[in-house]
């Protein structure tokens, strides 16, 4: 059993989901672009999700958001499997899109935490040595200059999705790109990423100059197969984080915060199963609360 997620209003999230086997299902593509845009416009907007940079990379996705009302979850199944069945669909394959287990939700514990991850996040594509710049990247990825800029527009793709009925999604959407909590206003927090990208674009050129190793280049990146996976294996085993913090005493005291958000879900579950149906879970629990509405306590 995996430890539960601590899901609470108003946190910024590094999110990350990969596809399955490493395989390349979501490689820049007109289809890639239409679905995943349209969808994250509606799954961001029915769920009151606030998106502040992505980066949809052939085999896997990054995003920062901030989720207001500790709905990230609910956004994120409907978000997996319309993303799921409409790719497989038009990919002509019946099997898990995603890879287990679920998404990877980092909390990013200040401004500068969220500067960090997006700049990595933009830098993804030069990191992963396929183009010279992020900007060059013929996928999704969010400029720094259109946080606060006019909405991206995106209309229903056909013919997966239905236009009648109670499941029909509207036949057009908007992407916005807000500013993250900790900002007063768009033209600091662009210069910032700006800058910080730049530093992540030159450090991965260098990386790969010394290994001489060069960029795929954008045709290389279109002439992907769906079903093809990177060459190079992926390391394992490595750390899964729950949060991001530079400030050495902001994280030592963020990490004691979840602990004992752990240790308290654990106590109050075990009160539960036998048979304390009134026992009081610790704030930013979701699964319990959602699925057998367990009281929780409020967030401070």
């Amino acid at each position: 059993m995996t430890s539960p997620r601590q899901v609470l209003p108003g946190t910024t999230y590094l999110v990350t989901r990969r596809c399955s086997q490493r395989q390349f299902l979501l490689r820049p593509s007109k289809a890639t672009t239409e679905v995943v845009g349209y969808l994250l416009a509606v799954g961001a907007e029915r769920f009151h999700i606030e998106l502040h940079a992505f980066c949809v990379m052939s085999n896997h996705l990054h995003l920062v958001v901030t989720d207001p009302e500790a709905r990230l979850p609910a956004f994120f199944q409907f978000f997996d499997s319309m993303v799921a069945r409409s790719m497989n669909a038009r990919l002509g394959r019946w099997e898990h899109f995603w890879a287990p287990p679920s998404y990877s939700a980092v909390a990013l514990q200040g401004p500068s935490d969220v500067i960090d991850k997006v700049a990595y996040l933009l830098a993804n594509p030069v990191s992963a040595g396929l183009v010279r710049r992020g900007r060059m990247w013929p996928g999704l990825w969010s400029a720094p200059l259109q946080m606060g800029a006019e909405p991206i527009e995106f209309k229903r793709p056909t013919p997966f999705f239905r236009e009648q009925g109670a499941t029909a999604l509207p036949e057009r959407a908007s992407l916005s790109l807000v500013l993250p909590p900790g900002f007063d206003s768009p033209q600091p927090f662009r210069r910032a990423v700006i800058d910080a990208l730049e530093v992540r674009e030159e450090t991965a050129a260098l990386a790969l100059a010394q290994q001489r190793r060069g960029f795929l280049g954008v045709p290389g990146v279109l002439a992907q197969r769906p079903f093809a996976s990177p060459p190079r294996p992926e390391p394992r085993r490595g750390l899964n984080p729950r949060l991001a913090c530079k400030d050495t005493w902001r994280r030592i005291q963020a990490l004691g915060h979840l602990l004992q958000f752990l240790h308290d879900y654990r106590r109050a579950l075990r009160a539960w199963r036998s048979g304390a149906s009134t026992v009081l879970f610790p704030a930013g629990t979701y699964l319990m609360r959602v699925s057998h509405r367990a009281p929780c306590a409020a967030p401070s």
